[in-house]
Parts: structure tokens; sequence; C-alpha cells
């Protein structure tokens, strides 16, 4: 079979071409008077329109570099050897990195983010706000580092074991910021006892430690399989933003950017304000996976490496924890949960794991089937047990000896539970019901984040 790559230029030049305008008129309009509001999101939107042109011409520009440096390999669900770029996350990073320097200027520049500040002679002067300025260019480190240490990933392949310290060093720059900026770290919770109260309590260095292995999961639960998995959780991170801070803004009749209306608590303010710093992670992300995801779509014609999983991972962490809604970050991550749970007992050694589980391929038909893991011998008592409860609930099949001893499993990730529940399909199908799936998950975290916290919690600590 004949790879069906497309060629550099197969996207209308006319569309690109025709992009450039749009996205240079956002970065333009808040220089125009009237000056608009959220002028910041304006100019965002400009330089994402601008990385998604870049990241649909510079992957397949670029992918023949990446195969002559050896940077490439074979579709393991395809039936022909033809060689695909590898590691192309580095350039979705390269732009997305880019494009958040660029954005630097406009939005911590006088002319955008001015907040006025009374002396004591009652002079109102501008006042630039480090605080925020220094919260993004942390996480601009973080993001970095992410890119340069996934990067070390694909061209060594570190070993899992090795990997898990990666997302705690680039996280450091995140949470030293976070500490310096006197971050909270109280937990507010539920307690069922007479009657049904809340509480908060202060969690000190634990918080800190919940944070960095919320930057771990983040990072590694998104994987190469699916970029649109990345697209949808940004997408619904940024509709949730909108959701909190315009309902904010549109109760207490203020401008963000501008001079704060004296009726807004503080508390609402900064509520604001974290919400509409996480859209100028978010919108860029966007923008990036999307032209990526052009190329990444079935029949994929790059593969994005360990690189776009890291950042993806990254920039959710901090937008997550800067944002101080890190709860609800991980109401978007319920398919990547689920596949963390059911992937634990391979994790953890009490299943063999192969180095792909990817599911397996049969040329005959063109339909993907379970891969499984091979027992060499016999299961201990705790993973057999551990398999016959996942069986007894259909999350995976096993293949018995006529004495009863399990031989085979499926390997426990959520494309093979896929194909266990649903029987074999092709890739294209098996994709479009992992993407379902997340939709599906975004859907019932958006009916939890305003239907059920809104019955206990208020606004300000969901």
């Amino acid at each position: 079979m004949v790879s069906t790559a497309v060629p550099p230029h197969a996207l209308s030049s006319t569309f690109l071409l025709g992009l450039a305008p749009v996205a240079s008129w956002f970065i333009v309009r808040p220089f125009l008077d009237p000056i608009p509001s959220l002028s910041g999101l304006y100019t965002s939107i400009g330089f994402s329109l601008f990385a998604f042109i870049a990241t649909l011409y510079l992957v397949p520009a670029l992918g023949p570099t990446f195969i002559k440096a050896h940077l490439s390999g074979r579709d393991l669900l395809k039936d022909y050897a033809t060689p695909i770029p590898e590691s192309l996350g580095l350039v979705c990073a390269s732009v997305y990195t880019l494009a958040l320097i660029l954005f630097i200027p406009f939005a911590f520049s006088d002319s955008l983010t001015i907040h006025l500040t009374q002396t004591p002679e009652g002079i109102f002067v501008p006042e630039f706000p480090h605080s925020r300025l220094s919260v993004y260019l942390s996480s601009l480190l973080s993001l970095l580092m992410t890119t340069i240490l996934g990067f070390l990933d694909d061209v060594f392949d570190i070993r899992w074991r090795h990997k898990l310290p990666i997302p705690i060093i680039a996280s450091i720059p995140l949470l030293m910021v976070y500490f310096a900026e006197r971050g909270n770290t109280h937990i507010v919770a539920l307690v069922f006892s007479q009657c049904i109260e809340l509480t908060s309590s202060n969690k000190g260095p634990l918080y800190y430690l919940y944070m960095s292995l919320l930057s771990t999961f983040a990072t590694n639960s998104i994987n190469g399989s699916e970029v649109g998995q990345a697209l949808i959780i940004a997408t619904s991170v940024i509709l949730n933003d909108l959701f909190t801070s315009l309902g904010q803004l549109a109760s207490a009749e203020v401008e963000f950017g501008g001079v704060w209306s004296a009726g807004m608590a503080y508390g609402s303010k900064e509520l604001v304000e974290r919400h509409l710093f996480s859209p100028y992670f978010m919108l860029p992300l966007v923008a990036v996976c999307s032209g990526f995801m052009y190329h990444n779509w079935y029949p994929a014609r790059a593969f994005p490496g360990d690189t776009l999983c890291y950042v993806t991972g990254m920039a959710f962490a901090v937008v997550g924890i800067q944002g101080h809604f890190s709860k609800t970050l991980l109401l978007f991550f319920l398919p990547q949960i689920f596949n963390f749970v059911l992937s634990c007992p391979q994790l953890f050694g009490l299943v063999p794991c192969p180095r792909h589980r990817v599911p397996r391929f049969d040329k005959v038909t063109n339909l993907l089937h379970p891969s499984k893991a091979i027992f060499m011998k016999p299961p201990s008592k705790l993973a057999a047990t551990v398999l016959w409860i996942l069986s007894f609930f259909k999350l995976v099949d096993l293949t018995l000896h006529l004495s009863g001893v399990i031989l085979e499993t499926t390997n426990l990730t959520i494309l093979n539970f896929f194909l266990v529940r649903l029987g074999p399909m092709n890739e294209k199908k098996l994709v479009q019901v992992l993407i379902c799936c997340q939709i599906c998950g975004s859907v019932l975290a958006f009916s939890v984040r305003y239907g059920l916290a809104g019955l206990v919690y208020d606004g300000d600590r969901r």
C-alpha cells in the first residue's frame, strides 16, 4: 500500500492568506478607538490565528527534515511501511511558545492593562501588574522546560520510571512563583455529620505536592493516540473561563483592564483576573492542536511524539494551578482518569506491560482488535483477583487454561476497552469513539461544575 500523505501545499493558499488579515485585525483592534472590553483577548485571538496558520504550513513542510534526521516511525495500525515523521510536536510547541512570547508586550503594556492606584495626594497613577507578569513568565518558563525535556524523551526514549520526575522538575518555577505570591493552599470540602456543612483546611506543603502531582498526571495522561483529546479539553477550559469571568463582569458592570467598579468585591475581581489569564494560554493551544490535528487525522501523516503530549499537559497544569480551578480541571480529565485507573495493574507491575499497548491490527479485515498481555507464569493471587473483577465488569477479556489459570488478558487501556465492549472496528471509527467519549466527559464535567457543585459551593470555591 502507498502512503496517502498530504503534500505541504494541499491546503488552499487562498485560505491561509485569507486568515492573515483577519489575525492582523484582531491584533490591531485594541489600539483603535473605542478600545473594546477584554482587549487582551482580541490580541490573543490574533496571535492564535497566526499560530494556526504556522502549524498548518510548518508540520508538512518540516516533515522530510525530521525523516532525514531519523525522527520517523512506522504506523503500527496501518498496512504500509512508509516512514512517517515523528516528534513534530516540537514544531507545535515552538509555535505555541513563540505566540505566547510575542503576546507579552500586548498583554502587559500600559496601553492595554492600566490599573489605577490613588496616591496620598489623591492623584490616580498607572500601576504595572508585576505580579501577573511574574506568574505569566514562570508559566512560560515551565512550558519551555517541558518542551526541552519532552524532546529529549523523543530522542533518547526515556524509560517510564525516569519520565515521572520530568513534569515535577518543569513545574518548579511555577510553584515557586505561586509560593512567592502567597497562593491559596486551602481546600474547601463537604463534611457530613449531623448536617452538611463546608469546611476549609490549610494543607500547606501537601497542597504543593498535590499541584506537582497534578502536573505529572496532566502531562502523562495526554498521549499521542489522538490530539483531539487535548483540543476538546482546551476548548472546555476556555468555555469554563468565559462562563465564570463574563458572568462576574456582567454582574459587576466592570471592564477588565480598565478602572474596576467600586461595587465589585476584591474576591470577584481576583476571580475574573484568574479566569481571563487562562484563555491567554488555551487559545494558542487550541490553534496549534487544530492545525496539527489536520495532519494527524486518519490516515496520520505526522506523529506528535512525547513533546506535544508534555507541553499540552503542562499547559493544562499551568492554567489549573494559576487559575485556582484544579478541581474543575480534573473534571475535564474524566476519560484520562478512567484510563489511568484501568491501567494501574499494568503500570504497577501486577500484570505484564508490553512496550506497545496499542490495539492489534488485522491486515486482512483492516480492523482493530484488543491487544493482549501474555502471562509467562501464573499470575499472583492479587493480580488474578483484580483481573477477575475487571472481567466481571466487562472491562477486559481473559484467556483461560482448562484449569482456570489466566493465560492472557487484553491490555488495560481505554482504547482496548472500547474494542472489548463495542467489538472490532477500523481505526477511524475508534478515534471517533474516543473523541465522542471526551466530549461526553466534558458535558458531564460542566453538569457537575455548574449543577451539583453550585448547590453546595459558592462561585469562588469551585
